[in-house]
């Protein structure tokens, strides 16, 4: 139990769950893994991974096993939900390693050996991994805390440790892995000193450029024409450019349940009713457990603090040190007032001693050991002989648990913000119990404990029913069917909301927490419309789906708008090349060109590469002025938005790029090939990740 409560303490607070995804994050960039992985197989497997089929079951093994290693990092079972979606994306990556990742670094010819396995975990240079989970107090690797955790493995009967172990160990295995791996591709980026040379002069170089272009219509020109063959071919030969995700094109209403006039003023009554007592009640925290929605709390708090719950309390508190404020109401219509229970010059932080005593038959030893320490005994000695916690050593002497602050807290340790220095006393907590001192602090400042009384506007019964009332008076118009549906917007009068779904989606509008409603729509047909669907228990949709997009490539008939937008630009600037050409065939000036195309002469004086894209820098102006030759009127050039004559009047060399530029642009190449390692690997085995159908 010492080692695992120091693992807790010290450093668990600064583990990730996710630290294989923590560490790999220069490697895999999660927009295009999910690009990558958003698919289906199987519609009651969470996936499929080069082949291997992964069940629901088979995922949530894996899943319960990062739970556990979340619970020994952090102390507890609770878990918010962006916890449970990173335990979840922790588990998935898992499996990716395991039937591809791993198995094609060893295609590959990689290996990692038992003797390195051991050195990244003892050696002089030990895994991120491992330097990160067993550090000292001063931020350094401790090999001796790494050795008596792995000696405290066997005598734990929980098997929590070892857990723990595992997955260290296979952390660290799988990161080497990529590391080499990684290497590989980043070895294949060199770039020779001819190479060099030339990305520094390619972007050294800016020429000055006259140069007149006629931008295209705004409007379409109906002499343009895209034949429906060529999109057709364009659409055959370019099929993966229209690889889509499964989604859905819906329509919905959503009916929020919000409290009535009514239900407001029942609420003000209730809280001036609980008001005219809270300022006189002997016992705080049962008066606000029978009459607040929020509960006493024991943080210290300094000004500023409050404004997230409500800037009136913030400000009252703020200015007062004693007393009881008015009630404020905020534009939610809840209802809030503050009752000042003490002000006292707190510090921000305290440093921290103890000695942990852990067994049922403590109590007289705790006493004992409390008085010495009154006395003036040695406590660093009375913690080596004494406390089960042998790993607490800032600053070198044991027993010194080290600098704390009510966000930075040791469960159960919140009163030792209000200790004095110099005083110990007895402390029991979940870990056991302690005799603790607080050795020093910073300087103190003006902080208040401080009740807050709570009471929010709640829709009643009545109200909700109202609600549900017009929710279901729609669903019977829409009767099932979107053309129902749309009949019953018309009547009702209701704004209906347009969206496309994803299986991932769990978002409509501002309101969370709706996946219920997407696995709706991915279960219903083209043409359906939803019964009531209520969500979070305050918001009633009615939703339809107005069409269906399977996953895989498009079919032409979906893309076939876009495709023609882009022969329709292409074919256009191919024209107005021909038409400029024609109407400055014989002219020998810029000038003349100008006139003849009612444009002027622009001149840019510096004109590179490096700014094609920039400030209205067009890339084909760009690219043309550095091979033009120097003094000659240039054919029609088309761009992205006009089509541009040009003459370059001079280059200059210049030495603003340097070889440490061309440097990092390769070590930019290099990280970008790295990060589509991952990937394409998904891609080529055809990874299909089900897991928004679940969760």
């Amino acid at each position: 139990m010492a080692v695992l409560e120091k693992i807790r303490v010290k450093f668990g607070l600064a583990v990730s769950i996710i630290i294989a995804l923590a560490l790999l994050s220069f490697i895999i960039d999660p927009s295009t893994l999910e690009t990558a992985l958003n698919s289906m197989s199987s519609k009651y497997d969470v996936g499929k991974i080069a082949g291997k089929t992964i069940s629901y079951n088979d995922y949530l093994e894996d899943v319960d096993k990062y739970t556990t290693i979340n619970e020994l990092l952090t102390g507890s079972s609770v878990q918010n939900e962006q916890t449970q979606t990173q335990i979840r994306d922790a588990a998935w990556q898992s499996l990716i390693d395991k039937f591809l990742f791993v198995k094609n670094a060893k295609s590959a010819g990689i290996t990692v050996g038992e003797a390195e396995l051991v050195d990244l975990f003892t050696g002089a240079n030990p895994s991120p991994v491992v330097a990160q989970s067993f550090t000292n107090n001063q931020g350094e690797f401790d090999r001796e805390l790494l050795l008596d955790f792995k000696e405290n493995i066997e005598a734990d009967e929980t098997g929590k440790l070892r857990t723990y172990w595992n997955y260290l160990q296979n952390t660290v295995l799988n990161q080497q892995y990529y590391a080499k791996y990684g290497s590989l591709f980043n070895a294949s980026r060199f770039m020779n000193p001819l190479e060099q040379a030339k990305t520094i002069a390619e972007n050294n170089t800016t020429a000055n450029v006259d140069y007149v272009y006629v931008v295209y219509p705004y409007t379409k020109d109906s002499t343009i024409v895209v034949p429906e063959a060529d999109i057709k071919n364009y659409y055959n030969s370019h099929k993966d450019f229209f690889k889509q995700n499964a989604n859905r094109d819906i329509e919905y209403v959503v009916f929020e349940v919000v409290p009535s006039a009514e239900d407001i003023a029942a609420a003000s009554k209730k809280m001036n009713e609980a008001y005219e007592e809270f300022g006189t009640a002997e016992n705080v925290k049962n008066f606000l457990l029978k009459n607040s929605d929020r509960q006493l709390s024991n943080y210290w708090f300094k000004a500023g603090d409050l404004k997230s719950i409500n800037k009136d309390i913030d400000e009252f508190v703020s200015g007062a040190n004693s007393g009881v404020s008015p009630i404020y109401t905020d534009a939610n219509n809840n209802f809030y007032a503050a009752r000042i229970l003490d002000a006292q010059m707190i510090s921000d932080s305290v440093y921290v001693k103890h000695i942990l005593l852990q067994g049922n038959d403590v109590a007289d030893l705790a006493d004992s050991l409390l008085g010495v320490v009154k006395k003036g005994g040695d406590f660093a000695a009375l913690a080596a002989e004494y406390s089960a916690d042998q790993g607490s050593a800032a600053d070198g002497v044991l027993g010194n648990i080290g600098w704390m602050t009510q966000n930075y807290m040791i469960p159960g340790f919140d009163s030792v913000i209000s200790a004095k220095v110099g005083e110990p006393y007895i402390l029991n907590t979940q870990f056991g119990t302690h005799v603790v001192l607080v050795s020093k602090k910073t300087n103190p400042v003006l902080k208040k404990q401080v009740a807050i009384l709570e009471r929010a506007s709640v829709a009643s019964k009545e109200t909700y029913n109202n609600y549900y009332s017009q929710a279901n008076k729609f669903a019977s118009i829409a009767s099932h069917t979107y053309d129902g549906y749309k009949a019953a917007v018309d009547s009702l009068g209701v704004y209906s909301h347009p969206q496309n779904v994803l299986e991932s989606t769990s978002t409509y509008g501002s309101i969370d927490n709706a996946k219920e409603l997407t696995r709706w729509v991915f279960d219903s047909k083209k043409g359906k419309a939803s019964d009531i669907i209520t969500v979070n228990n305050n918001y009633f949709f009615v939703a339809a789906v107005k069409d269906v997009h399977k996953e895989g490539v498009a079919p032409l008939n979906e893309v076939s708008n876009m495709i023609e937008q882009r022969l329709y630009a292409e074919k256009l600037a191919d024209a107005k090349k021909v038409e400029v050409a024609e109407k400055i065939k014989g002219l020998n000036s810029l000038e003349e060109i100008a006139e003849a195309l009612g444009s002027t002469v622009t001149n840019n004086p510096s004109l590179s590469l490096a700014a094609a894209g920039q400030r209205g820098n067009d890339p084909a102006l760009a690219g043309a002025a550095m091979v033009a030759p120097i003094g000659q009127i240039s054919s029609p050039i088309a761009g992205a938005i006009g089509t541009y004559v040009l003459k370059v009047n001079s280059r200059d060399e210049g030495t603003f790029y340097t070889e440490q530029d061309a440097q990092m642009l390769n070590s930019q190449k290099s990280q970008y090939s790295s990060q589509m390692i991952l990937p394409v690997m998904m891609q080529l085995a055809d990874v299909k990740d089900n897991r928004a159908r679940f969760f």
